[in-house]
């Protein structure tokens, strides 16, 4: 990864690599790395996660063909 600073501008750069790290799901991935999470427990987040995202996409098609 690699972020350019212009002008000598650091805080600038510094935003824009945060961003970037952001948007990879690097903070996401330490936050998870910091302490061991068992198979099961790892299973039963990705199958919650799972849920919460088909239910998300399930309401933006209610909308959608509600709208209509």
């Amino acid at each position: 990864m690699q972020i350019l600073v212009r002008d000598n501008n650091v805080d600038q750069a510094l935003r824009a690599l945060k961003k970037k790290l952001q948007r990879e799901g690097v903070y996401r991935e330490m936050k998870l790395r910091r302490h061991f999470e068992k198979p099961s427990e790892k299973r039963a987040r990705e199958k919650a996660a799972a849920v919460r995202r088909a239910r998300k996409l399930e309401r933006k098609r209610q909308e959608r063909d509600g709208a209509k």
